[in-house]
């Protein structure tokens, strides 16, 4: 496949993206940008946000895994639709009910400014940790395949990429991210659907007859009945619930798209259809990743993880297959970036700036902070991926499940801590205690054979994380004196 062509499509479709952004952010102000002006329609964010939850990471990674763990990632996506619903009935009600823009101002209310300010804060490294980790995978492949045939190094398509996504979001955030997420999101099942099909015709295999041929090597395994395994069911679904929970219902980024809906109905049928539909969607690429591990076999192929799928698709498929591939390999790069970038902008400026607090601040003067802001994350976003690139994991998903484990799990105890009980906290220790529990888990997970025998700690560490926040708060907590 010629490297003049595919980047021709990359500017191609980069050019179709301004052109969508250029429509949606006329007549842009700050409030379109954080929150749509609340009038995003429920089924584009419910369609745009399985493309922002897959990610390049989904589209290469959990095929790759298959030949490992089978189908055993199925049983956290099983615990998702659990969480998801916890978020549509338990946390939406709660963000409308306050009318947030930022939900990290739910901690201020019933916490107190410290537990906020520690909240947000959790937030924001978590996803640059996970947004960055993405962006390396899909800039990483986009580089191995064209850039380095131009002699461009790593860093320069990585900056090319950035700047891209900065062009079409810098004026309209996520009025513009619900309609671009929608495009990509297409794209990105076209050309899963595409390379189902082609392979399934290559081996001469009906639906039918892959779903055998999947059963007969293992790779279709769901359920794994171990209780010592770190892929024993009960772990996953609870993990896959929690993981849902925080990764969707307390963050911002995908808050930030449901509470731009109008209405809290609304978003409860965006956030359950979303749920389904991405059920059904990582199954298919979970058969994916099965039909790619037989092709390897029938072709003597020798790349595994994360490898795999670019390997097949670019050098074992018709052009026009491969072109598809890319096509949506960059469909699925944009939104897991766009919108960590926008989500992020806006925390910091609400949650850590404060500028819709500040008084003394014009429309004007907030708009021009915003877009500073906006241009450092994407600067942060560099180092980040280039630190990514110098570490090297062969793969991504487990590192980013693992990132989340540590990150997310305070927000996870801050949250629960805040809907489950009435009780006040100390709120200048509240900081103190989501630092030290990341630190206690991270000793649990490091000497967990020393201390658990061959019970292994896998994706729980994110409750783990979260009850410690949970009962650490409790320590620091006093009964709230009724009201007279």
């Amino acid at each position: 496949m010629s490297p003049v062509l595919l980047f021709t499509l990359v500017i191609a479709y980069f050019v179709l993206l301004l052109v969508v952004a250029w429509f949606t952010s006329r007549n842009a102000n700050n409030d379109s940008f954080f929150i749509g002006n609340r009038g995003s329609n429920w089924m584009l964010v419910a369609f745009g946000m399985i493309g922002t939850s897959l990610s390049g990471v989904t589209f290469v990674s959990v095929p790759g895994t298959v030949g490992i763990e089978s189908f055993a990632y199925f049983q956290i996506i099983i615990g998702n639709l659990i969480g998801y619903a916890v978020v549509a009935y338990v946390l939406l009600p709660i963000y409308y009910r306050m009318n947030l823009t930022s939900i990290y101002n739910y901690l201020q209310t019933r916490l107190g400014f410290a537990s906020y300010k520690a909240g947000a804060s959790f937030f924001i490294l978590s996803r640059i940790l996970g947004a960055t980790a993405r962006l390396y995978l899909v800039v990483n492949i986009l580089h191995v395949t064209i850039l380095k045939n131009f002699d461009l190094p790593f860093w320069v398509g990585a900056f090319v990429i950035l700047l891209m996504i900065l062009l079409y979001t810098f004026e309209g955030g996520v009025k513009t991210i619900v309609w671009t997420d929608t495009l990509q999101t297409a794209c990105m099942l076209i050309g899963l659907v595409v390379c189902v099909g082609y392979i399934l015709s290559h081996l001469n295999l009906s639906l039918g007859d892959g779903v055998q041929a999947l059963a007969e090597k293992g790779y279709s395994k769901i359920f794994f009945f171990d209780p010592e395994s770190k892929l024993f069911f009960l772990k996953q679904i609870v993990a896959g619930a929690f993981i849902s929970i925080t990764m969707t219902g307390m963050d911002q980024e995908m808050m930030q798209k449901n509470i731009s809906v109008k209405t809290l109905k609304d978003s409860q049928k965006n956030m359950m259809t979303f749920a389904t539909i991405f059920m059904l969607v990582v199954l298919l690429f979970l058969f994916l990743g099965g039909l790619l591990h037989l092709f390897a076999e029938s072709k003597g192929i020798a790349a595994r993880g994360d490898s795999l799928f670019p390997t097949i698709a670019l050098n074992y498929m018709p052009a026009a297959v491969s072109i598809i591939f890319i096509i949506a390999l960059i469909s699925a790069l944009f939104p897991s970036a766009d919108g960590a970038i926008t989500a992020l902008t806006s925390s910091f400026c609400i949650d850590i700036l404060g500028i819709q607090r500040n008084k003394n601040l014009d429309d004007k003067q907030r708009k021009r902070i915003r877009q500073i802001v906006h241009l450092s994350f994407a600067a942060l976003f560099l180092l980040f991926v280039m630190i990514f690139k110098w570490m090297n994991n062969p793969s991504m998903i487990g590192l980013i499940l693992k990132i989340a484990g540590y990150t997310y799990g305070p927000l996870l105890g801050l949250f629960a801590f805040g809907i489950l009980t009435k009780r006040r906290v100390l709120d200048w220790l509240v900081p103190f205690v989501v630092i030290l529990s990341p630190v206690i888990c991270f000793i649990l997970d490091k000497y967990q054979k020393r201390i658990f025998g061959n019970f292994q700690i896998g994706l729980e560490l994110l409750f783990i994380n979260g009850l410690i926040t949970f009962l650490g708060l409790m320590l620091i907590s006093r009964k709230q004196a009724p009201q007279l």
